[in-house]
This record gives structure tokens, sequence and C-alpha cells, in this order.
């Protein structure tokens, strides 16, 4: 049997970064090759109805051992990762016994995993620590959750004497741009609730999270000759620049932290003539978020008056919803969890996710679907880095709940 181990860092070769603004699905061909070669997995494993769709939805079926009337359990991962940083040729970095000091990422770079910056490191001595070369992200999300849901399901195939209910696997594309449940179908899934392995460091069980939006502003400037740009000329990155001072410092992703919205510069390009900037926006409730909105419109508006009508223009969706309500209705799905970390020895760590997963939307699909780590830190950059011990527990907390269920 294949350690956790060595399938996460056998998928972290795959590169699977998804790209926004792309109208195809999923938006990179690399998902795909990672989605099938994981289907033919599942399907060497024995497990049936395994598909994998048009739009690169894996599905696959672990039937029940045992004769009882049991829930049917699904387990989610996406396969995609960040943009926000290179993802191709990824050279994951292992430190065994890790001893509490900095750890190398690239000598040649001067790059360094430090416990000064990083304290949850000194949490992990005498672990083996799974990081970065320094050049790329690691891929942990959600790599690991995926590497995580095989192995389980491999340990449940080879160990026919431990008694389950039906388990459904899931792997989608395109989480990291907004669009991984555009085309879920809930039905054909089939599960009667799910959980999303897809969270951060050991302990982490999630059912609340964000609620989402996206402003996208078009600035709009006059470009002209610098020698005779008195008077006439209206640069569109000046203007961005202006907007943004007005954003509430305080209400940043840097200046925030538990159940405190934010305003988030997420993109800005341009020159003289145009300008495109987005802002993500998120807050935990409703009327938040709403406000957020208002807030953003508002802005646009100010600028029109200064610089004239027509020069800013803002377009606001939303992206996803706080999927609390829903799962509370079906509060044993979260309870469950809690008491499978427990028996594995984990401390459960219940707080808001700081972003949004799958399993929100899917939420309000009519899928119920909480959040559980995954065991990684510091994701979509180059201090990424995963203990093995998480990894590994992650492993045995999924199959604690697949027990649970069956006594």
């Amino acid at each position: 049997m294949e350690k956790v181990v060595d399938k996460f860092l056998r998928y972290v070769k795959y590169d699977t970064q998804s790209q926004e603004d792309v109208e195809d699905y999923p938006s990179t061909e690399g998902q795909l090759v990672l989605l099938k070669d994981l289907a033919k997995e599942l399907k060497d494993l024995g497990l049936r109805d395994v598909t994998m769709d048009e739009f690169g939805y894996v599905f696959a079926t672990l039937p029940s051992n045992i004769q009882k009337d049991l829930p049917i359990i699904g387990f989610i991962a996406h396969t995609d990762t960040s943009n926000a940083m290179p993802g191709k040729n990824v050279n994951p970095k292992i430190t065994e016994n890790y001893d509490g000091n900095d750890i190398v990422l690239n000598e040649k770079l001067g790059i360094l995993l430090s416990p000064n910056e990083f304290p949850d490191l000194l949490n992990y001595k005498g672990d083996t620590i799974i990081s970065t070369d320094g050049i790329t992200l690691l891929g942990a999300d959600d790599k690991a959750g995926v590497a995580e849901i095989m192995t389980a399901v491999e340990y449940l195939v080879n160990h026919p004497e431990i008694k389950h209910g039906t388990i459904k696997v899931g792997f989608t594309p395109d989480e990291e741009v907004g669009r991984g449940v555009d085309f879920f179908d809930v039905k054909k899934f089939g599960a009667d609730f799910a959980y999303t392995v897809d969270g951060g460091k050991i302990g982490e069980v999630e059912y609340e999270n964000f609620n989402a939006a996206i402003a996208k502003f078009d600035i709009h400037g006059k470009s002209t000759h610098t020698g005779s740009a008195k008077g006439v000329m209206v640069n569109s990155m000046y203007i961005a620049s202006e907007l943004n001072m007005m954003i509430p410092q305080d209400e940043t992703p840097a200046a925030t932290e538990g159940y405190q919205g934010f305003y988030h510069l997420h993109t800005l390009s341009g020159n003289v003539e145009l300008t495109k900037t987005s802002y993500l926006l998120r807050d935990f409730t409703d009327e938040g978020l709403l406000n957020r909105k208002k807030f953003m419109q508002e802005l646009a508006v100010k600028l029109n008056k200064k610089y004239g009508e027509g020069t800013v223009e803002v377009k606001i969706k939303d992206q996803y919803s706080n999927m609390v309500e829903k799962v509370k209705e079906r509060q044993h799905i979260v309870d469950t969890a809690i008491e499978a970390m427990k028996e594995a020895g984990v401390e459960p760590l219940v707080q808001p996710i700081r972003g949004g997963t799958d399993g929100a939307r899917l939420s309000f699909m009519g899928l119920p679907c909480p959040n559980l780590f995954t065991g990684g830190h510091n994701f979509h950059g180059k201090y990424e880095f995963i203990p093995l011990k998480s990894m590994e527990k992650s492993v045995e907390v999924i199959l604690k709940i697949i027990e649970i269920y069956a006594r």
C-alpha cells in the first residue's frame, strides 16, 4: 500500500494551476491530466461507478460492506492549485526530524522557513516537514486532501474486515478561481452529506465561511503626449491608486482575523488610458457583505463626481455564501468529525474559514459539506509546508468518521 506521503509527493509534480477569466472548464489542461490519472487509480483499486465527465469531475463509489442502513458519506478535494505563485516543476524539500531551527529552502537565494516568522513550526519538532524549495508553491492546497482521501480509500479496500457504509469520492477542478462546483452534479454524486478535505493545520474543522463577492473596476483615463499633457492627460493608474487609498487600511487581510471581514486588492493592471482592478469583498454576515458592496459603489460615485461621469465603472458579482445555516440543519456531521478527531488523538479546532471551499457552495446545492484539515500551512506561497504526521492524522480522522457512522 502506498503511503500518504508517497501519493502527495507524486501528485504535486502535476502542473494543475487554474486560471481566472478563462471560459474553458476546467480553465487549464493540466488539471485534466491529474484527474484522468486519479480516475484510473480509483478503477485500479476496484471502486465502482468511476466516472470522469466532460467537465473533469471524477466520482467514484466504495460500496457498503455491511448489512445495515447507513448514510452515504462523501469526501471531496480539489485538484487545482493557486496561480498566486509558480506551481510548475514543484520540487519538495523534505526535512526529517525537524530540530526547531530555520529550514533553508533555497541557499542560493537565501530563502529561509523560520520559526521566528512562522512560530507554528515549533509545534512539529521531531516531525518530518515537507516544504517548498523557495521557487514555487507546494500545492498542499489541495493535493494533500487528494492524497489523504485516496490513502483512506485504499486502506479500506485493503482491509475488508473494517465495516463501513457506502463511501463516495469526488475530485474537482478550478476551486482556486471560485468555479470548483459550477457543474457539480449533486444528484449524480449521490451522497447524503460530505466533507471537503481542504483545511489547514491539524485539528481544523470548519462549517462557517465568508460571504463573498468580487468588485471589478474599469478606470478610464485620457492619454496624450507627456510634453503637452497639462490640463489634458488623465492618468487612470493615478485614479486607481486614489481608489485604493480610500479603502479602510484596517480592513484588509493583513489587518484582520477571526470573524472580521475585509477588502482585498486582488488584481491591478493598466496604463494611462485604462486600468482594471478587482477587489475581493468578504464578510461573515449578509448585512456586512451588503454594506461592503454598497461602499464600493459609493467610491465609484465619488470618483465620477471628481473626474467626470463614466470615468470609473464597477461591476459587483456574488461568489459564495456562508454555509453555517445549511450545515447546522445536520449538526451531527460536525459533531461526528469532532468525535473522530478526539478518538484519533487530535484536538479539534473549530473555527471559521477565512475564505471559501467547494463545500460552501455545495451546502447550498443540497449537499451539506463542512471542511476538514489537511495539515498544511502558509498555502499559496513559497513558505508553504506540511508536517507528515498531520497528513497521517488526516487519513486517520477520515477513517474514524467512516467507522463512527458504521457503529
